[in-house]
Protein backbone atom coordinates (compact mmCIF):
# COMPACT_ATOMS: atom_id res chain seq x y z
CA UNK A 1 0.00 0.00 0.00
CA UNK A 2 1.46 3.57 -1.02
CA UNK A 3 1.76 5.92 1.69
CA UNK A 4 -1.00 7.93 -0.37
CA UNK A 5 -3.64 5.80 -0.08
CA UNK A 6 -2.42 4.45 3.56
CA UNK A 7 -2.91 8.35 4.75
CA UNK A 8 -6.48 7.83 2.99
CA UNK A 9 -7.25 4.82 5.22
CA UNK A 10 -6.02 5.82 8.33
CA UNK A 11 -4.91 9.54 8.38
CA UNK A 12 -1.66 9.03 10.09
CA UNK A 13 1.13 11.08 8.56
CA UNK A 14 4.66 10.30 8.14
CA UNK A 15 7.02 11.70 9.93
CA UNK A 16 9.07 13.67 7.44
CA UNK A 17 5.53 15.41 6.67
CA UNK A 18 5.34 16.09 10.52
CA UNK A 19 9.05 17.45 10.58
CA UNK A 20 8.62 19.59 7.69
CA UNK A 21 5.38 21.13 8.80
CA UNK A 22 7.18 21.72 12.38
CA UNK A 23 9.43 23.71 10.83
CA UNK A 24 7.04 26.66 9.59
CA UNK A 25 6.46 27.36 13.23
CA UNK A 26 9.92 27.18 14.04
CA UNK A 27 10.37 30.28 11.15
CA UNK A 28 7.22 31.58 12.63
CA UNK A 29 8.77 31.91 16.37
CA UNK A 30 11.75 34.00 15.72
CA UNK A 31 8.86 36.96 15.23
CA UNK A 32 6.80 35.53 17.82
CA UNK A 33 9.12 35.14 20.68
CA UNK A 34 10.73 38.29 19.98
CA UNK A 35 7.49 39.90 20.35
CA UNK A 36 6.29 38.16 23.72
CA UNK A 37 9.66 38.53 25.37
CA UNK A 38 11.72 41.70 23.79
CA UNK A 39 9.46 43.66 22.02
CA UNK A 40 8.04 46.38 24.47
CA UNK A 41 11.84 46.33 26.00
CA UNK A 42 12.92 47.31 22.74
CA UNK A 43 10.83 50.19 22.06
CA UNK A 44 10.99 51.55 25.76
CA UNK A 45 14.75 50.71 26.32
CA UNK A 46 16.16 51.10 22.98
CA UNK A 47 13.98 52.75 20.50
CA UNK A 48 13.13 55.24 23.09
CA UNK A 49 9.14 55.29 23.36
CA UNK A 50 7.36 55.79 26.71
CA UNK A 51 5.95 52.08 28.35
CA UNK A 52 2.40 54.05 28.14
CA UNK A 53 2.70 54.63 24.26
CA UNK A 54 4.05 51.51 23.42
CA UNK A 55 1.09 50.08 25.05
CA UNK A 56 -1.48 51.54 23.55
CA UNK A 57 0.08 51.03 20.11
CA UNK A 58 -0.39 47.36 20.66
CA UNK A 59 -3.71 47.66 21.31
CA UNK A 60 -4.93 50.20 18.79
CA UNK A 61 -2.71 48.93 16.23
CA UNK A 62 -5.04 45.59 16.44
CA UNK A 63 -7.76 47.35 14.52
CA UNK A 64 -5.94 46.73 11.21
CA UNK A 65 -6.22 42.88 12.42
CA UNK A 66 -9.59 42.75 12.79
CA UNK A 67 -9.93 43.48 9.15
CA UNK A 68 -6.70 41.84 7.92
CA UNK A 69 -7.14 38.29 9.60
CA UNK A 70 -10.80 37.35 8.69
CA UNK A 71 -9.62 38.80 4.96
CA UNK A 72 -6.40 36.76 5.13
CA UNK A 73 -8.46 33.11 6.09
CA UNK A 74 -11.01 34.09 3.68
CA UNK A 75 -8.81 34.67 0.77
CA UNK A 76 -6.39 31.68 1.34
CA UNK A 77 -9.82 29.26 1.56
CA UNK A 78 -10.82 30.88 -1.72
CA UNK A 79 -7.00 30.31 -2.90
CA UNK A 80 -6.26 27.77 -5.79
CA UNK A 81 -3.11 26.43 -6.92
CA UNK A 82 -0.96 23.37 -7.80
CA UNK A 83 -0.01 23.66 -4.45
CA UNK A 84 -3.10 23.71 -2.34
CA UNK A 85 -4.93 26.63 -0.61
CA UNK A 86 -2.32 27.44 2.09
CA UNK A 87 0.99 25.99 1.29
CA UNK A 88 2.06 28.57 -1.75
CA UNK A 89 2.12 31.88 1.24
CA UNK A 90 5.20 30.17 2.80
CA UNK A 91 7.05 31.05 0.09
CA UNK A 92 5.53 33.84 -1.65
CA UNK A 93 6.08 36.02 1.86
CA UNK A 94 8.48 34.60 3.47
CA UNK A 95 11.08 36.98 2.11
CA UNK A 96 8.46 40.21 2.88
CA UNK A 97 8.03 39.47 6.18
CA UNK A 98 11.72 39.26 6.62
CA UNK A 99 11.61 42.71 5.60
CA UNK A 100 9.14 44.26 7.72
CA UNK A 101 11.13 42.09 11.25
CA UNK A 102 13.83 44.38 10.39
CA UNK A 103 12.15 47.93 9.72
CA UNK A 104 10.61 47.33 12.87
CA UNK A 105 13.62 46.66 15.04
CA UNK A 106 15.62 49.71 13.01
CA UNK A 107 15.79 52.66 15.00
CA UNK A 108 15.15 55.87 12.95
CA UNK A 109 17.16 59.43 13.95
CA UNK A 110 13.72 61.60 14.07
CA UNK A 111 12.01 63.14 16.80
CA UNK A 112 10.10 61.24 19.41
CA UNK A 113 6.52 62.22 17.68
CA UNK A 114 8.30 61.02 14.16
CA UNK A 115 9.42 58.07 16.21
CA UNK A 116 6.01 57.30 17.02
CA UNK A 117 4.74 57.48 14.09
CA UNK A 118 7.55 55.11 12.17
CA UNK A 119 7.11 52.67 15.36
CA UNK A 120 3.21 52.76 14.52
CA UNK A 121 3.51 51.92 10.48
CA UNK A 122 6.75 49.63 10.78
CA UNK A 123 4.66 47.41 12.99
CA UNK A 124 1.56 47.33 11.33
CA UNK A 125 3.21 46.20 8.61
CA UNK A 126 5.10 43.67 10.32
CA UNK A 127 1.72 41.94 11.77
CA UNK A 128 -0.22 42.30 8.66
CA UNK A 129 2.54 40.39 7.20
CA UNK A 130 2.89 37.88 9.94
CA UNK A 131 -0.76 37.31 8.94
CA UNK A 132 -0.79 36.44 5.37
CA UNK A 133 2.59 33.68 6.20
CA UNK A 134 1.42 32.78 9.82
CA UNK A 135 -2.54 31.62 8.85
CA UNK A 136 -2.21 29.88 6.15
CA UNK A 137 0.22 27.77 7.77
CA UNK A 138 -1.69 27.29 10.95
CA UNK A 139 -4.57 26.58 8.65
CA UNK A 140 -2.83 23.91 6.79
CA UNK A 141 -2.56 21.40 10.32
CA UNK A 142 -6.35 21.16 9.63
CA UNK A 143 -6.53 19.88 5.77
CA UNK A 144 -3.00 17.89 6.33
CA UNK A 145 -5.49 15.21 7.88
CA UNK A 146 -8.83 13.93 8.82
CA UNK A 147 -7.75 12.68 12.11
CA UNK A 148 -8.17 14.20 15.42
CA UNK A 149 -5.52 12.33 17.24
CA UNK A 150 -2.96 12.08 14.74
CA UNK A 151 -3.45 16.63 14.56
CA UNK A 152 -2.37 16.63 18.36
CA UNK A 153 0.43 14.63 16.94
CA UNK A 154 1.13 17.17 14.35
CA UNK A 155 0.57 19.97 16.40
CA UNK A 156 2.75 18.67 18.49
CA UNK A 157 5.84 18.13 16.69
CA UNK A 158 5.26 21.79 15.50
CA UNK A 159 5.69 22.78 18.99
CA UNK A 160 8.57 20.64 19.26
CA UNK A 161 9.85 23.29 16.28
CA UNK A 162 8.92 26.13 17.86
CA UNK A 163 10.36 26.24 21.40
CA UNK A 164 13.57 24.99 19.95
CA UNK A 165 13.67 27.94 17.89
CA UNK A 166 12.07 29.56 21.29
CA UNK A 167 15.33 28.79 23.36
CA UNK A 168 17.26 30.26 20.63
CA UNK A 169 15.49 33.38 20.88
CA UNK A 170 15.21 33.49 24.54
CA UNK A 171 18.54 32.77 24.97
CA UNK A 172 21.09 34.47 22.70
CA UNK A 173 18.67 37.61 21.19
CA UNK A 174 19.87 39.81 24.22
CA UNK A 175 23.71 38.53 23.76
CA UNK A 176 23.37 38.86 20.14
CA UNK A 177 22.02 42.33 19.62
CA UNK A 178 24.79 43.12 22.18
CA UNK A 179 27.12 41.43 19.85
CA UNK A 180 26.26 43.27 16.60
CA UNK A 181 26.37 46.14 18.15
CA UNK A 182 29.94 46.13 19.46
CA UNK A 183 32.27 48.54 17.63
CA UNK A 184 34.10 46.71 14.79
CA UNK A 185 37.23 46.61 16.98
CA UNK A 186 35.84 45.84 20.21
CA UNK A 187 34.23 42.85 18.03
CA UNK A 188 37.12 41.60 16.54
CA UNK A 189 39.37 42.08 20.14
CA UNK A 190 37.04 39.27 21.32
CA UNK A 191 35.86 37.13 18.21
CA UNK A 192 38.67 34.63 19.33
CA UNK A 193 38.81 33.03 22.64
CA UNK A 194 41.33 30.27 23.17
CA UNK A 195 38.39 27.77 23.63
CA UNK A 196 34.85 27.70 21.96
CA UNK A 197 33.20 26.74 25.27
CA UNK A 198 35.15 29.76 27.00
CA UNK A 199 33.80 32.11 24.05
CA UNK A 200 30.10 31.20 24.56
CA UNK A 201 30.79 31.35 28.46
CA UNK A 202 32.28 34.78 27.77
CA UNK A 203 28.89 35.54 25.04
CA UNK A 204 26.73 35.03 27.89
CA UNK A 205 28.39 36.60 30.74
CA UNK A 206 27.04 39.44 32.64
CA UNK A 207 30.81 41.05 31.25
CA UNK A 208 29.90 40.87 27.70
CA UNK A 209 26.41 42.07 28.77
CA UNK A 210 28.64 45.32 30.39
CA UNK A 211 30.54 46.29 27.25
CA UNK A 212 29.41 49.25 25.77
CA UNK A 213 27.46 48.42 22.54
CA UNK A 214 24.96 50.27 20.11
CA UNK A 215 21.76 48.37 20.76
CA UNK A 216 19.77 50.11 18.06
CA UNK A 217 22.18 48.68 15.32
CA UNK A 218 22.77 45.30 17.39
CA UNK A 219 18.83 44.90 17.46
CA UNK A 220 18.56 45.42 13.74
CA UNK A 221 21.20 42.95 12.52
CA UNK A 222 19.76 40.37 14.76
CA UNK A 223 16.74 40.47 13.11
CA UNK A 224 18.05 40.55 9.55
CA UNK A 225 19.70 37.03 10.63
CA UNK A 226 16.30 35.90 12.35
CA UNK A 227 14.56 36.71 9.02
CA UNK A 228 16.81 35.04 6.86
CA UNK A 229 16.99 31.69 8.33
CA UNK A 230 13.08 32.23 8.87
CA UNK A 231 12.84 32.55 4.71
CA UNK A 232 14.36 29.00 4.47
CA UNK A 233 12.72 27.33 6.85
CA UNK A 234 9.27 28.11 5.17
CA UNK A 235 10.75 27.35 2.51
CA UNK A 236 11.56 23.85 3.73
CA UNK A 237 8.14 23.42 5.26
CA UNK A 238 6.04 24.42 1.72
CA UNK A 239 8.36 21.59 0.28
CA UNK A 240 8.21 18.99 2.74
CA UNK A 241 3.98 19.33 3.19
CA UNK A 242 0.92 18.00 1.58
CA UNK A 243 -3.16 19.38 1.75
CA UNK A 244 -5.51 16.47 1.49
CA UNK A 245 -8.89 17.54 3.43
CA UNK A 246 -11.07 19.67 0.74
CA UNK A 247 -14.45 21.59 1.62
CA UNK A 248 -16.85 20.29 -0.22
CA UNK A 249 -17.31 20.41 -3.68
CA UNK A 250 -20.41 22.47 -4.06
CA UNK A 251 -19.58 24.68 -1.21
CA UNK A 252 -19.87 28.15 -2.89
CA UNK A 253 -18.49 31.18 -1.41
CA UNK A 254 -20.84 33.03 1.68
CA UNK A 255 -18.43 35.04 3.83
CA UNK A 256 -21.79 36.30 6.01
CA UNK A 257 -23.06 32.60 6.42
CA UNK A 258 -19.41 31.65 7.31
CA UNK A 259 -19.26 34.28 9.99
CA UNK A 260 -22.61 33.11 11.47
CA UNK A 261 -21.54 29.97 11.25
CA UNK A 262 -18.31 30.73 13.19
CA UNK A 263 -20.45 33.06 15.76
CA UNK A 264 -23.10 30.28 16.12
CA UNK A 265 -20.07 27.39 17.31
CA UNK A 266 -20.42 27.47 21.20
CA UNK A 267 -16.98 25.36 20.65
CA UNK A 268 -15.26 28.25 18.84
CA UNK A 269 -16.30 31.37 20.38
CA UNK A 270 -15.42 29.37 23.62
CA UNK A 271 -11.58 28.46 22.20
CA UNK A 272 -11.51 32.26 21.50
CA UNK A 273 -11.94 33.51 24.51
CA UNK A 274 -9.29 31.34 26.06
CA UNK A 275 -6.80 31.74 23.90
CA UNK A 276 -7.38 35.47 24.25
CA UNK A 277 -7.04 35.19 27.93
CA UNK A 278 -4.12 32.80 27.86
CA UNK A 279 -1.86 34.53 25.50
CA UNK A 280 -2.35 37.69 27.09
CA UNK A 281 -1.46 35.90 30.36
CA UNK A 282 2.00 34.67 28.66
CA UNK A 283 2.75 37.96 27.07
CA UNK A 284 2.39 39.84 30.44
CA UNK A 285 4.76 37.63 32.27
CA UNK A 286 7.10 37.09 28.98
CA UNK A 287 7.52 40.80 28.64
CA UNK A 288 7.92 41.97 32.13
CA UNK A 289 10.72 39.03 32.33
CA UNK A 290 13.47 41.29 31.36
CA UNK A 291 12.53 44.37 33.89
CA UNK A 292 12.15 41.60 36.60
CA UNK A 293 15.78 40.80 35.59
CA UNK A 294 17.43 44.09 35.39
CA UNK A 295 15.51 45.85 38.31
CA UNK A 296 14.27 43.95 40.83
CA UNK A 297 16.84 40.49 40.65
CA UNK A 298 20.08 42.94 39.67
CA UNK A 299 20.98 39.71 37.32
CA UNK A 300 20.95 40.80 33.28
CA UNK A 301 22.56 38.04 32.59
CA UNK A 302 20.26 35.32 33.98
CA UNK A 303 17.59 36.59 31.71
CA UNK A 304 18.48 34.03 29.28
CA UNK A 305 19.16 31.38 30.98
CA UNK A 306 15.97 31.69 32.64
CA UNK A 307 13.72 32.20 29.20
CA UNK A 308 15.69 29.20 28.25
CA UNK A 309 14.62 27.22 31.05
CA UNK A 310 10.51 28.43 29.97
CA UNK A 311 11.18 27.40 26.67
CA UNK A 312 13.18 23.42 27.34
CA UNK A 313 10.53 22.89 30.09
CA UNK A 314 7.71 23.23 27.66
CA UNK A 315 9.46 21.70 24.76
CA UNK A 316 9.30 19.01 26.98
CA UNK A 317 6.08 18.89 27.66
CA UNK A 318 4.97 18.71 23.99
CA UNK A 319 6.72 16.05 23.36
CA UNK A 320 5.15 13.99 26.16
CA UNK A 321 1.90 15.73 25.10
CA UNK A 322 0.81 12.98 21.82
CA UNK A 323 0.78 9.83 24.03
CA UNK A 324 -0.73 11.89 27.37
CA UNK A 325 -3.25 13.28 25.24
CA UNK A 326 -4.17 9.22 24.13
CA UNK A 327 -4.73 8.27 27.23
CA UNK A 328 -6.66 11.73 28.16
CA UNK A 329 -9.72 14.05 27.25
CA UNK A 330 -7.99 17.00 25.44
CA UNK A 331 -10.35 19.29 26.96
CA UNK A 332 -9.71 17.90 30.80
CA UNK A 333 -6.15 17.48 29.87
CA UNK A 334 -5.81 21.49 28.78
CA UNK A 335 -7.84 22.91 31.76
CA UNK A 336 -5.35 20.86 34.18
CA UNK A 337 -2.72 22.22 31.68
CA UNK A 338 -3.52 25.92 32.01
CA UNK A 339 -5.68 25.50 35.40
CA UNK A 340 -2.21 23.84 37.25
CA UNK A 341 0.10 26.16 35.83
CA UNK A 342 -1.54 29.63 36.78
CA UNK A 343 -1.79 28.17 40.64
CA UNK A 344 2.59 27.58 40.56
CA UNK A 345 3.07 31.17 38.98
CA UNK A 346 1.35 32.58 41.88
CA UNK A 347 4.68 31.20 43.76
CA UNK A 348 7.01 34.08 41.99
CA UNK A 349 4.94 36.99 44.25
CA UNK A 350 7.00 35.92 47.97
CA UNK A 351 10.22 35.02 45.71
CA UNK A 352 12.49 37.74 46.59
CA UNK A 353 16.05 38.67 45.13
CA UNK A 354 18.01 36.09 46.79
CA UNK A 355 15.64 33.41 45.77
CA UNK A 356 17.16 32.60 42.74
CA UNK A 357 17.36 28.47 42.96
CA UNK A 358 13.09 29.08 43.39
CA UNK A 359 12.41 31.62 41.12
CA UNK A 360 14.00 29.32 38.42
CA UNK A 361 12.24 26.42 39.63
CA UNK A 362 9.03 27.44 39.64
CA UNK A 363 9.52 29.19 36.14
CA UNK A 364 10.23 25.57 35.24
CA UNK A 365 7.48 23.83 36.98
CA UNK A 366 5.07 25.98 35.61
CA UNK A 367 6.10 26.23 32.23
CA UNK A 368 5.96 21.90 31.85
CA UNK A 369 2.52 22.17 32.96
CA UNK A 370 0.99 24.36 30.98
CA UNK A 371 3.18 23.55 27.72
CA UNK A 372 0.72 20.52 27.75
CA UNK A 373 -1.64 22.89 26.23
CA UNK A 374 0.50 24.62 23.39
CA UNK A 375 -0.31 21.34 20.86
CA UNK A 376 -3.90 21.00 22.63
CA UNK A 377 -4.98 24.66 21.56
CA UNK A 378 -4.40 24.16 17.77
CA UNK A 379 -5.47 20.77 17.48
CA UNK A 380 -9.15 21.58 18.74
CA UNK A 381 -9.21 25.10 16.89
CA UNK A 382 -8.81 22.42 14.14
CA UNK A 383 -11.53 20.28 15.95
CA UNK A 384 -14.07 23.33 15.24
CA UNK A 385 -13.49 23.57 11.83
CA UNK A 386 -15.18 19.98 11.88
CA UNK A 387 -17.63 20.80 14.23
CA UNK A 388 -18.43 23.95 11.61
CA UNK A 389 -18.80 21.45 9.03
CA UNK A 390 -20.68 19.03 10.58
CA UNK A 391 -23.61 21.15 11.53
CA UNK A 392 -23.50 23.27 8.45
CA UNK A 393 -22.02 21.00 5.56
CA UNK A 394 -19.70 24.19 5.07
CA UNK A 395 -16.18 23.83 5.43
CA UNK A 396 -13.35 27.17 6.08
CA UNK A 397 -10.71 26.00 7.74
CA UNK A 398 -8.96 29.20 6.90
CA UNK A 399 -11.48 31.40 8.18
CA UNK A 400 -11.30 29.11 11.80
CA UNK A 401 -7.43 29.50 12.19
CA UNK A 402 -7.42 33.32 10.90
CA UNK A 403 -9.87 33.73 13.60
CA UNK A 404 -7.32 32.21 15.96
CA UNK A 405 -4.50 33.95 14.94
CA UNK A 406 -6.32 36.97 15.46
CA UNK A 407 -7.13 35.99 19.01
CA UNK A 408 -3.38 35.31 19.71
CA UNK A 409 -2.41 39.17 18.36
CA UNK A 410 -5.61 40.19 20.44
CA UNK A 411 -4.24 38.33 23.60
CA UNK A 412 -0.81 39.92 22.12
CA UNK A 413 -2.04 43.30 22.29
CA UNK A 414 -4.04 43.41 25.27
CA UNK A 415 -0.54 41.52 27.38
CA UNK A 416 0.99 44.33 26.08
CA UNK A 417 -1.15 47.14 26.40
CA UNK A 418 -1.89 45.97 30.08
CA UNK A 419 1.60 45.76 30.56
CA UNK A 420 2.09 49.15 29.32
CA UNK A 421 -0.35 50.27 31.89
CA UNK A 422 1.24 48.69 34.91
CA UNK A 423 4.01 50.02 34.35
CA UNK A 424 3.27 53.60 33.90
CA UNK A 425 0.33 53.38 36.44
CA UNK A 426 3.37 52.59 39.12
CA UNK A 427 5.81 54.85 38.14
CA UNK A 428 8.35 52.91 35.44
CA UNK A 429 10.96 55.45 34.08
CA UNK A 430 13.19 53.40 32.34
CA UNK A 431 17.14 53.30 32.52
CA UNK A 432 17.01 54.51 36.20
CA UNK A 433 16.59 53.09 39.59
CA UNK A 434 13.27 51.59 40.45
CA UNK A 435 10.74 53.24 43.30
CA UNK A 436 9.62 50.42 45.58
CA UNK A 437 6.15 51.06 44.06
CA UNK A 438 7.67 50.79 40.23
CA UNK A 439 9.29 47.34 41.61
CA UNK A 440 5.54 46.39 43.26
CA UNK A 441 4.07 46.53 39.77
CA UNK A 442 6.80 44.79 37.83
CA UNK A 443 6.48 41.42 40.67
CA UNK A 444 2.77 41.80 40.14
CA UNK A 445 3.10 40.93 36.85
CA UNK A 446 5.07 38.64 36.91
CA UNK A 447 3.10 36.40 39.42
CA UNK A 448 -0.65 37.42 40.52
CA UNK A 449 -1.91 39.00 37.38
CA UNK A 450 -0.40 36.20 34.92
CA UNK A 451 -1.21 33.11 37.26
CA UNK A 452 -5.40 34.55 37.56
CA UNK A 453 -5.45 34.62 34.00
CA UNK A 454 -5.04 31.30 33.65
CA UNK A 455 -7.26 30.19 36.24
CA UNK A 456 -9.51 31.76 34.94
CA UNK A 457 -8.68 30.33 31.25
CA UNK A 458 -9.19 27.21 33.03
CA UNK A 459 -12.57 28.28 34.31
CA UNK A 460 -13.66 28.92 30.77
CA UNK A 461 -13.00 25.92 29.43
CA UNK A 462 -15.83 24.36 31.48
CA UNK A 463 -17.87 25.27 28.58
CA UNK A 464 -16.27 23.73 25.50
CA UNK A 465 -18.86 20.84 24.61
CA UNK A 466 -15.80 18.96 22.16
CA UNK A 467 -14.39 16.09 24.36
CA UNK A 468 -12.59 13.29 22.64
CA UNK A 469 -15.97 10.87 22.34
CA UNK A 470 -18.15 13.51 20.54
CA UNK A 471 -14.87 14.30 18.03
CA UNK A 472 -15.21 10.49 16.72
CA UNK A 473 -18.14 10.77 16.06
CA UNK A 474 -18.47 14.14 14.05
CA UNK A 475 -14.87 12.54 12.35
CA UNK A 476 -17.24 9.18 11.18
CA UNK A 477 -20.50 11.02 10.37
CA UNK A 478 -17.81 13.32 7.93
CA UNK A 479 -16.32 10.76 6.43
CA UNK A 480 -19.71 8.63 5.65
CA UNK A 481 -21.24 12.26 4.17
CA UNK A 482 -18.32 12.26 1.78
CA UNK A 483 -18.38 8.72 0.59
CA UNK A 484 -22.69 9.08 -0.15
CA UNK A 485 -21.46 12.06 -1.99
Amino acid sequence: MTETAQHEDTGLLSFREKAGYALGDAASNFYWKTFEFFIIFFYTDVFGIAAGTVGTMMLVTRVVDAVADPVMGTLADRTRTRWGHFRPYLVWFGLPLAAAGVLTFTTPNLAPGGKVVYAYVTYCLLMILYTVVNIPYSALLGVMTSNSKERTSLASYRFVGAFSVAVIVQYCTPSLAQWFGLAPALRAQHAFLAHPGAWVRWFLSKEFLALPSDLAKGWQLTLVLYGAVAVVLFALCFLTTRERVAPPADQEADLRRDFKDLLGSRAFVVMIAACVVVITSFVLKGSVSAYYFKYYLHRTDLLGPFLVSNALAFLAAVTLAPPVARRFDKKALFMAAIGGGGVVILGFWPAGPDSLPLIFGLQILSSFIIGFNSPLLWAMFADTADDAEWRGGRRNTGLVFASAIFGTKIGLAVGAWVTGLILSWFGYVANVEQTARSLTGIRLSMSIFPGLLLILAALLMKFYPLDDAMMVRIEQDLKDRKSQA
